[in-house]
Order: structure tokens, then sequence, then C-alpha cells
């Protein structure tokens, strides 16, 4: 073997590569997704517990949620920035006890203040993960399968949304929304144990090699990649998070479950098939993706009184939405190079601006054109982020992969 392709097939470290996925290691960071996730949004199961427990109305119970994307929104590109010289495990077992501290506090909290003090700060721990996992995943492969590890360190994600949220309400309905906070607690003081067992650890970003935010913002392809995260993440959140009227209008008010278990399943076989064909064609599976999902959304439009109809496109758009994620970040991870995890902090901030956004777009919608807008609105979203991928074949989503 010579002794290019001897570097070749050796991870940063200098340990070779195996041709095989480490999966425990993969699947400690999926892990990490799924608390993320699970952390984030399941207070919005359990209002009515929170808000009696704490003595607040619901809709101040609801700020838990806006206090967590607020603490990840403002914490992800200037702390990420900050440590991006750390070495990557010590930072990434400080993120997960971050979750393990203030999960615990609002477990005991009996005080609202005290509580969304500790949902913020949970929301830090998000903000810095969110910019650290892709490359994590990354770094611990070879070229030919980083795209498939990502995949497998973010499917945490669709997991949380399909199953981890509904069961963590159903759970709360018998053992109380404490206790739920609390077994959260529980699976991050595990999964430290899982990442110093089982995760490699890695060097920080040389200082030499550290570009100033402004040049990562500026490098080829990032802000193409930025752009498409702000138009799909805006139209999907516009949909989801206005589900229920919508099904309303339709007459599906009972199904409000159903439907979100169909998009749930949906987004894991999306996520499989992002996986298997993502180191091949990733500019064609964003392309498909938002084409197939624009095209869902006028199908929604003319049709939009039809159980059956909704039933088929909330399937493809499970089905498109469920790789997004492992989409657009290594998309922006190969656009960023050295500084990758600087511009994973960007994506994971311009996410939850979107997040956001979609709430106050869809509610603005709501009150002026009604819901029968929403299949129009993420039409015109969906052209957009289409229209910025196809141009940017030769940086962002590359027609010949780096």
């Amino acid at each position: 073997m010579s002794q290019n392709t001897t570097s070749a097939t050796q991870s940063v470290s200098g340990t070779p590569f195996s041709e095989r996925l480490p999966w425990a290691g993969l699947l400690a960071l999926a892990m990490t997704g799924f608390i993320c996730i699970l952390t984030e949004t399941i207070p919005a199961g359990l209002l009515l517990q929170i808000g009696d427990g704490l003595g607040v109305s619901e809709a101040l119970a609801g700020q838990l949620v806006t206090l967590y994307a607020l603490g990840s929104l403002l914490a992800a590109i200037p702390l990420t920035t900050a440590t991006r010289g750390w070495r990557r495990r010590p930072l990434l077992l400080m993120c997960i006890l971050g979750f393990l501290v203030f999960n615990t506090v609002t477990t005991f909290s009996s005080n609202y203040t005290l509580t969304l003090v500790a949902r913020f700060f949970a929301g830090v721990s998000a903000g810095v993960l969110w910019g650290m996992i892709a490359g994590y995943a990354r770094r611990m492969v070879p070229e030919s399968l980083k795209g498939r590890a990502m995949a497998v360190a973010m499917v945490g994600t669709p997991l949380a949304m399909a199953f981890g949220v509904p069961a963590g309400t159903l759970l709360g309905a018998f053992v109380g929304w404490r206790s739920v906070f609390g077994m959260m607690s529980l699976l991050a003081l595990l999964l430290v144990g899982w990442v110093l067992w089982k995760l490699p650890d890695y060097p920080g970003e040389a200082a030499v090699k550290r570009l100033p935010l402004q040049k990562v913002f500026i490098t080829p392809g990032v802000r193409p990649v930025l752009f498409v995260v702000l138009a799909w993440v805006l139209a999907q959140n516009i949909l989801y998070t206005y589900i229920a009227p919508y099904l309303a209008q339709a007459g599906l008010t009972q199904s409000v479950d159903l439907v979100l278990l169909i998009f749930g399943i949906a987004a894991l076989i999306g996520i499989w098939v992002i996986g298997v064909l993502i180191d091949r064609k990733l500019r064609p599976l964003v392309l498909i993706s938002l084409a197939a999902f624009a095209l869902a959304s006028v199908a929604l439009g003319l049709s939009s009184s039809q159980p059956v109809v909704i039933y088929l496109v909330v399937t493809v758009w499970g089905l498109t939405f469920g790789g997004a994620a492992t989409l657009l970040q290594t998309a922006v991870a190969e656009a960023g190079g050295e500084s990758a995890d600087v511009a994973q902090s960007m994506l994971v901030t311009v996410w939850n601006l979107a997040i956001g956004g979609g709430g106050v777009i869809g509610a603005i919608l709501i009150e002026t054109l009604g819901v029968g807008s929403f299949p129009w609105a993420l039409f015109i979203l969906l052209i957009l982020a289409l229209l910025v991928a196809w141009r940017a074949r030769e940086h962002g989503f590359p027609s010949k992969r780096r």
C-alpha cells in the first residue's frame, strides 16, 4: 500500500479507520440528539400538568419551550466559536452534563422563574451540541462513509419526534411531568458513561486554521445552504406547528396523533434512504426532496378537504423531511471545510430562527388568510429553496462532491 493510500485511511488522531461504521459511537451521538429534541419538545405535551405544577397558565407554561429555543439560538454561534479549539469529547460531556443538571433542576423546581432559567441553559447546551454532532460523526469514518455516519448520528431526531414525545406525554399522564424530566436526567447520566466507554476523542481546530466568523459565512457554498435551511424549515414548521387547526378544517380533529405518527414513521424511512444514498447522491436527494414536498403542497392546496389526500401528502412530507437535517448538515460541513463546526453553528442558528419564524408566519396566515393558505405559502418557500439549491451546483450542493 502506498503512503498516500495509507494516510487516507487514517483518522485525524492517527488511528486507522475501519471500513465499517462505528455503530456504538454513532448511536451515542444519536442518543445525544434524541435527548436534545426530547428535552426541547416534551413540555408541549405536558403543558396543562406543568402549568398546574408551577401555578401558572398554559400560555406561561409554553414559555418553557420558548426559553429553550432562545438559549440554543443565542449560544450556538458564539459558544461554538469560543470552544472550537477544545478537545471534542470533554466538550460533548460538558453539554450532556448540562442536560443532566438542568433537567434535574426542572424536575424539582417549584419556582417558575428558576424553571425558565434552567430551560434557557438546557437550550444553551443544545446549541453547542448541535454545532458539533455532525462534525464529530464525520471524523469517526473515512470519506466514503461520512454521509452514512451522519445519517446514523441524526436518527435520534425523528425518533424523538415520532415516538419519544408521544411516549413521554403518555407517561406523564401516569407518573407526572416531573418524573418525565427526571427520567431524561437519568438518560443523560447513562449517556455520560456510554460516551466515556465508546466515543473516541479528537482535538479541536488548530489555531492557525481558525477562520474569522465572517470569513466562514462568505465561504463559497455556505450562504446557499443556509438559505435553503431557512426556507425549507420555515415551510416545515408553518405546517407542523399548526397541524391541529389545519386538520380541523378537513374534519380530522381527532386524527392529529395518527397524522403525526404517519409523519414520524415516514421520516424514519426517509432518513434510512438518505443514509444509504447520501455519500453518492447528495445533490439529487436535496433537489428531489424539495420538489416532491412542493408538489405535495400543491396537491394539499387543491384537495385540502380530502382525508386520503392529506394522509398521502403527510407521508410524502415525512419522507422528504426525515433526512433534511442530514442532507443540510452534510452540505454545510463540506462547504465549511476546516471550519465545519462554526458553519454548523450557523445552521443551528438559522434552523432555530426558522422554527420560531414558522410559528409567527403561521399565526399571521391563520389570522389573515386562514389555514387554507398554508399549502401555497409552503409552495412558494420550497420553490425558492429549490431554485437556490439548483443554482448552487458549484458550491453548496455541488454536482461533483469533493
